[in-house]
Order: C-alpha cells, then sequence, then structure tokens
C-alpha cells in the first residue's frame, strides 16, 4: 500500500507562522527590557524573522511536506521524550527574555562584540543545518517515534552522512549562540539546561532507533557519531 504523504503547509497556517513568531519575539525580547528603542533587541529580531523566512522558503520548495508532519505530536511519541520536552522547552524559551532583562535593562553582563558577531554565527549555522536535515528528512517530526505508518526508512544523505542527529547539532548551536548574539551570559544558564535535555534526548531516541528501525544499527556503525564528528 502506498504511504500518503501530508499535504504542503495551507496559506493559513503560513500566516499565522508569519504573524505569530515576530509577535512572540516583539513580547519575548521588549516586555523584559522595559523599553522599544533597544537597538540589539530589533537586531536580533530582523535576524531571526529573515534567517527563518529564508528557511521556510527552501523547506516550501525542497521538501513541503515537513509542515504538515512538524504541525503536532503524532501518535505514538515516546511517552520519555513528551516528559523531555517538559523539560527543555522552558529552559530554550527562557533564554530571550534573561537574555533580554539582562543586556536590555539590568546590565549584567558585559559581552565583547566579538562573541556578539560569532553569536550570531552560531545562530545562522544551526538554523542552516536544521533547516539542511529538514530538507532531507520527511520524517523530521517533532516528537519521537517510530513512524511505521510512514514507512520510515533510515536517511542518509546530507548532513546524515556525517552524523546520526544533524537536527539536534543545529539546535545545540542556537542554545549557544543565542545568548551571546544578545550580550548576556547569564541566559547560558537555562541554554545549558536545555542542552544537556536534548543531549540526552539524542541518546535516548538512538537506542530506540537501533532496536525498532530496520537497517539504523547498520548505518550507526557507518556514521559512528552522533552529534560531533571525531569526537561524539
Amino acid at each position: 500500500m502506498p504511504v500518503t504523504e501530508p499535504d504542503p503547509m495551507s496559506r493559513t497556517k503560513a500566516g499565522a507562522y508569519a504573524i505569530g513568531l515576530p509577535a512572540a519575539l516583539l513580547a519575548l525580547v521588549f516586555l523584559p527590557a522595559g523599553r522599544l528603542d533597544w537597538m540589539p533587541g530589533w537586531i536580533f529580531i530582523g535576524f531571526l524573522v529573515a534567517a527563518f523566512a529564508v528557511s521556510a522558503l527552501i523547506l516550501q520548495r525542497v521538501n513541503p511536506a515537513i509542515y504538515r508532519a512538524r504541525s503536532r505530536f503524532q501518535p505514538g511519541t515516546e511517552r520519555w521524550d513528551r516528559i523531555l520536552l517538559l523539560l527543555m522547552l522552558p529552559a530554550m524559551v527562557a533564554e530571550v527574555p534573561l537574555a533580554t532583562l539582562d543586556a536590555g535593562r539590568m546590565s549584567w553582563s558585559s559581552v565583547p562584540p566579538a562573541f556578539i558577531v560569532l553569536g550570531y554565527a552560531l545562530l545562522a549555522a544551526g538554523i542552516a543545518i536544521t533547516t539542511w536535515a529538514q530538507g532531507v528528512n520527511r520524517f523530521f517530526e517533532p516528537g519521537v517515534r517510530l513512524q511505521r505508518e510512514r514507512g520510515q526508512r533510515v536517511i542518509t544523505f546530507g548532513p546524515y552522512a556525517f552524523v546520526r542527529h544533524p537536527g539536534y547539532v543545529g539546535a545545540l548551536m542556537m542554545f549557544a549562540g543565542l545568548p551571546p548574539a544578545l550580550g548576556s551570559w547569564w541566559a547560558l544558564v537555562p541554554a545549558a539546561v536545555a542542552g544537556a535535555v536534548l543531549v540526552l534526548r539524542t541518546h535516548w531516541e538512538d537506542a530506540l532507533l537501533q532496536s525498532g528501525l530496520e537497517g539504523y544499527a547498520d548505518y550507526a556503525r557507518r556514521v559512528r557519531f552522533r552529534l560531533v564528528p571525531g569526537l561524539w
């Protein structure tokens, strides 16, 4: 029986995303900062909106089904994954308001310009790697599960030729890049929490795939590293 692929993102959902992301960023950035004339906040929002717009245009062209696949958690998502996400997502979201409270209002941190540039470089690289992984992997869902009804198979090309979980590599780079990009050291605390949970998720997801997805164990022997080539 042929596998039915999800439909591309509807115009309504695309419009909601285009409006919702900037609106959420405005609230997360400027409410803690306490003022609208904080230029680093506008630079940050402009950068993210532009970067994710480019990412969305690329994915709409090369893998439009990814939007439906990632629109919600599907039945069969592992219970442990939902628990990990309950720990990771608040820490991830907390990075922005803590960073803007720090840099925009309280001035707890003094981040040199070179590290701010490094933060934006990490953000850009993280978004690019995640987009690449989503572009080649139609099974890239928000939750961890075995997608038997979709005919899930091992993806071995693109960034998956170098590490087994490139989407998580991109996420870790974004976690690490956001605090210095906004000029905050304190926001590295929730970034570290989110990163630690994501590394644990990587380990558990990899074990699930090795035990339950045909061909993955052989793939893992060929591509030895989960996140960092030559290291881990």
